[in-house]
């Protein structure tokens, strides 16, 4: 992190183009805009940009309360889903020249362009404005390639006809960048998967390029798949009710399974006099759907040929997902609020551009919501370093 006399200087210096400064924090998509454009460094700094909230255009302090709810807010710009690929940033409340202040430091990115809301925002000195085509091609090439994550590495021998590029065009393209961008796009099929960071710069797929719009995932990524598993009893050795495996493009397989999780769900009907009947289902879907995505989502896919596996069971439901915590997560913080890291960050962005994901972080959240309001008990975990099982128990 920078030092307290960076900080100061940095405050004051009207012409550097590594600094935004807010009176308050009355736009958060312009902070947002901000962050974008530092991640970016399209000038190469290759250091730190700051965003200011409490001090004015002119470097003198606007005396804005700096609270905690307003750090909060500062912080969840991180991971709100808003901002692709997440940006590597660092919030704190410090106290300059006799101003408190609150300082956004955010780290040129990895893995850029890096956008808001569908557009890759710069820095064009003292500021802000979005990326021509040019520029993201600029951007694109300074990407960090051996520091990548698994998911944004090369799949060799792959090529573009592995991909269903209408699935790419059609769907995917529209939900990931704004229309006016769209519109005024001329690139080629393949600048867009570039931008997008589905192709290296050599023009071979990645992984998450054949998790996302492979026409056989299963050919490169042999454990791609889920296996559905019911059962006549509480025990693996009863006997099968219905089994079967579910593979292809993330968003096929998404949808496959919401409908087979939502045909093998029971709905009890509560009747009472003069009362509206109360519908009540053996298990909320919302919650089986946040555990079976966060289990697709954050499973190792390299080194193992295993499945992520869901066994219905009579009285409860397994999902298991090949692969422990990743990152800042580990067994003692598992679960909690506001802990969460991504071992496939592409992916978990390709969902979220997909509509399977609406705000990130707050997966188990939700599912323990949902299992509370069908009055089910809570969603237990076992947590070990090489698999996560959630276990969702029956509502009695």
């Amino acid at each position: 992190m920078l030092t307290r006399p960076e900080l100061e200087a940095l405050a004051v210096d009207l012409e550097s183009d590594r600094v935004e400064r807010k009176e308050a924090l009355s736009d958060p998509g312009k902070v947002r805009q901000a962050i974008c454009a530092f991640a970016n460094d399209l000038p190469n700094h290759r250091l730190p940009g700051v965003v200011f909230v409490g001090v004015k255009d002119d470097g003198t302090c606007s005396q804005l309360p700096i609270t905690d709810q307003l750090l909060q807010t500062l912080a969840a710009m991180r991971d709100d889903g808003q901002i692709q690929p997440f940006p590597i940033m660092a919030i704190q409340k410090v106290t300059l020249a006799g101003c408190e202040v609150a300082v956004v430091e955010v780290q040129p990115a990895y893995n850029p362009p890096v956008r808001f809301n569908g557009r890759a925002w710069i820095r064009v000195g003292p500021r802000r404005a979005t990326a021509s085509a040019e520029e993201e091609r600029r951007l694109t090439e300074k990407r960090r390639a051996g520091n990548l994550p698994f998911d944004q590495q090369p799949v060799f021998g792959a090529t573009l006809a592995d991909l269903d590029l209408n699935l790419f065009r059609a769907e995917y393209l529209p939900a990931a960048i704004a229309p006016d961008v769209l519109e005024e796009n001329s690139r080629s099929l393949e600048q867009q998967l570039a931008s997008l960071r589905f192709l290296t710069r050599e023009g071979v797929p990645n992984n998450a390029a054949i998790l996302v719009f492979g026409t056989d995932p299963l050919r490169w990524l042999a454990g791609a798949y889920v296996q559905f598993l019911r059962l006549n009893g509480c025990e693996l050795t009863d006997p099968i009710r219905h089994q079967r495996e579910i593979s292809g493009p993330v968003s096929q397989l998404l949808r496959q399974l919401d409908e087979l999780l939502e045909a093998n769900i029971s709905v009890a009907s509560d009747v009472a006099v003069g009362v509206t009947e109360v519908r009540s289902p053996d298990y909320p879907i919302v919650a089986l759907q946040q555990l079976t995505r966060n289990a697709i989502m954050h499973r190792v896919y390299e080194s193992t040929n295993a499945p992520a596996r869901i066994f219905w069971f009579a009285d409860r439901i397994e999902i298991y997902s090949p692969g422990g915590p990743y990152g800042q997560v580990n067994a003692a913080n598992f679960g909690q609020p506001g802990v969460t890291d991504y071992r496939n960050p592409l992916l978990a962005e390709a969902m979220k551009v997909l509509g399977f994901v609406q705000r990130f972080g707050l997966g188990i959240a939700l599912a323990q919501r949902e299992m509370k309001r069908n009055a089910s008990p809570p969603v237990e975990f076992q947590v070990t370093e090489n698999a996560i099982m959630a276990v969702v128990r029956r509502r009695p």
